[in-house]
Parts: C-alpha cells; structure tokens; sequence
C-alpha cells in the first residue's frame, strides 16, 4: 500500500475505529496486514476473528479482482494461490488420470503388424500433452478472470526464475521488468562463458538498449528492442572483455542513433575505428528524425591488422531487409574474404555459422 493510501486508512481508523477485523490463520494475519499496522501506531488494541477454511482461496478471493493489479500480476497471484489449493491437486490428478485414459484408447486402437508390435503412430494435431496443458491454462485463465496468454508469461516465469515471479506477485516488481531481467541475466550468464581463445576476427551485432525500448515509437528498424532479444546497457557492452589477439580487426554493427555508442564500445573493447559500411536496408522505417533505412557496420582494429586481400567491396550494400535486427549474409562473405585465415569470433551471434565460432544468447 502507498505511503498516502495507507496515511488515509490509519486517519479513517482513528476518526471512526477498526471497522473491519483482521483476520487470521493459524497465528498468522491473513488480511488485514495495514490495518494492523495502523493499530499498533494508533495504541489501538486491534479487533480480530479467526478463518479456519482454505487459507489460499480465501486470499483470492479478497484481493484476485483488486482493480490495481494488471493480469501479469493476477495471473502470477493466481498460479500461486492455484498451486496451494486442493484444487490443483485435484486438477493435476483429474488431468493424469485424463492422459492415461487417452494414451491407453490411443493404443487399443493402433494397428499391430503381424509380429503383434505396434505400427507407428500417425502424428495429428497438437500431442495429448499440449492439449492438457492448453486445458489446463484455459481453466486457470477463467478462475483468475485473465487471458491464456498472461497465464503462460506467469508459468514460463515461474518455472525458470521463482525469485522474480515472487516479486512479481508481491508488487516489488512489474511483470514486463521481471521479464526483461531475466532476460538480461541470461545474457550476463553467457558472459562468463565467452570463449578463451585469442581471434583475430570480431563480428559483433550488440543488442543495444535504446530509450524507446518499449514504446514501439519506430517500428521494425532498431526500436523497441526488447520485444525480440534480450537488450543490454552501454555500461554492460563495454564491460565485456572480448578475447581478441594482439593484433585483430573488429566488424561492429551499430544505428543511426547508436553511432557515437558504437564508437565508444570499440575503444573500450581496445580497438580504433577505422571506416565502414552502410547497408542501405531499401524499405523504409519511420524514425524520431527522418526515415530511417540504414544501418552502420564500423571497421576497427587492434594493433596491426590491415585486409588480407586487397580486394574492395563498395561501401554502401543495398539489400532488402527481412527479420528484425537479422543482418545479409553477404557482409559476411565480405568479412571471409577480407580476412580469409584466423581465428574468428560472432558475438551476440543467432545461429552457428561454419569457420566462426558462435556466442551469443540465441547461437
């Protein structure tokens, strides 16, 4: 409860008394925590009556429609409260009991070969699993008054980290922040594992954090970044120790708006920007300043490490865009030809591309 919200009620409760009792469970206050404080602040001997029913849907029940909750946090809420009742143990043992029952139909009736051994199985729509667990977030998303969506971020949540979903649940924390930092602690994860080795070539696509992140003020391009890949701060990039060798060059995408970043992260890596490349991206993206349809891969080096091959590639490719944030291939095969032997490193790499070696959250 706000510091005013809670000034109004310890002002309303010495005015007009305890209207309400606090209620609790086994020795423990069930509802009426604020008003409790406010007793004890007041000198008031608090008024109380004991509940002896299900202490968790009685908790729903008071606070589940709360206007002030948004359905991330009621779903986060609901799961909880769901997974202390009776009722999940119920639903869990009706569901299992459903799947047995479906797996044991599903056998009678497949063909045998003359062998007496089961013919495989034709594959048809979703498994019996991913049908129970559609059931069985339908049902949760009714009881709680939310959509199956707000019940799936709340389980995926829940399942990989319990600590953020309890906070979630408690209001320390809003679910898309809770979200974004688990996302975040993925990356740092992987920033342990980066490779040991000593590579002469860097391509590096960051997931720069942009101050729109979540707005969707630009569309498609470079805004709203954390609705496709984990973002990370400028302090959290530069800090990266990147193994590159003595002598190493570096290919490092930046955007318009990122440009001065970009320049700041190479030299804090221990490189000197040296030129770039433009690629001219042909659609359009609506921008805070102008259209926006290009994007920057700034060459840097470390020590001395001019091309392999002298061959030049103009500095401006046109290539039509595709996915969010997905780079050509073609400035790749740039890259390869330029600097056809060493070591090379991806990092913030999306997949395992042969002669590199990947790292990255989604490689």
């Amino acid at each position: 409860m706000p510091d005013d919200r809670f000034r109004e009620l310890k002002t309303d409760i010495a005015a007009h008394g305890q209207l309400e009792p606090i209620v609790l469970c086994d020795g423990k206050i069930l509802d009426g925590r604020h008003r409790y404080r406010a007793c004890v602040e007041l000198g008031i001997e608090p008024r109380t009556r004991v509940f002896d029913g299900n202490p968790w849907a009685y908790v729903w029940s008071m606070n589940g429609q709360r206007r002030d909750l948004s359905q991330d946090q009621r779903a986060q809420i609901a799961i909880f409260v769901y997974a202390q009742s009776d009722e999940w143990e119920d639903a869990r043992q009706r569901i299992a009991e459903e799947a047995n029952r479906k797996r044991s139909e599903a056998a009678k009736e497949r063909p045998r070969t003359e062998g007496g051994t089961f013919r495989p199985a034709p594959v048809v729509g979703q498994s019996v699993g991913a049908l129970d667990k559609n059931k069985a977030q339908s049902a949760k998303a009714a009881a709680a008054g939310v959509n199956m969506g707000a019940i799936a971020r709340a389980e995926a949540l829940q399942a990989a980290r319990p600590d953020l979903a309890e906070k979630v649940r408690t209001g320390d924390m809003k679910p898309a922040e809770a979200r974004r930092q688990a996302r975040r602690d993925a990356v740092i994860q992987n920033v342990k594992e980066l490779p040991m080795d000593q590579f002469t070539v860097i391509y590096a696509d960051p997931p720069w954090s942009y101050s729109d992140k979540m707005s969707g003020d630009i569309s498609e391009g470079y805004g709203a970044a954390e609705k496709h890949y984990p973002a990370m701060s400028i302090g959290d990039i530069k800090a990266l120790e990147v193994p590159a060798a003595d002598d190493a060059v570096l290919f490092l995408w930046t955007t318009s708006p990122m440009l001065e970043k970009g320049v700041e992260v190479a030299e804090a890596w221990g490189f000197t920007y040296k030129a770039s490349f433009i690629w001219d991206k042909v659609k359009h993206n609506m921008g805070h300043y102008n259209s926006v349809r290009h994007e920057f891969l700034l060459v840097c080096t470390k020590g001395s490490c001019v091309p392999q091959n002298t061959k030049l590639f103009d500095s401006v490719q046109s290539i039509e865009r595709t996915g969010h944030s997905e780079k050509p291939e073609k400035f790749r095969e740039i890259i390869e030809t330029l600097y056809p032997h060493g070591n090379r490193l991806e990092m913030f790499a999306r997949k395992k591309a042969e002669g590199w070696v990947a790292w990255g959250a989604e490689a």
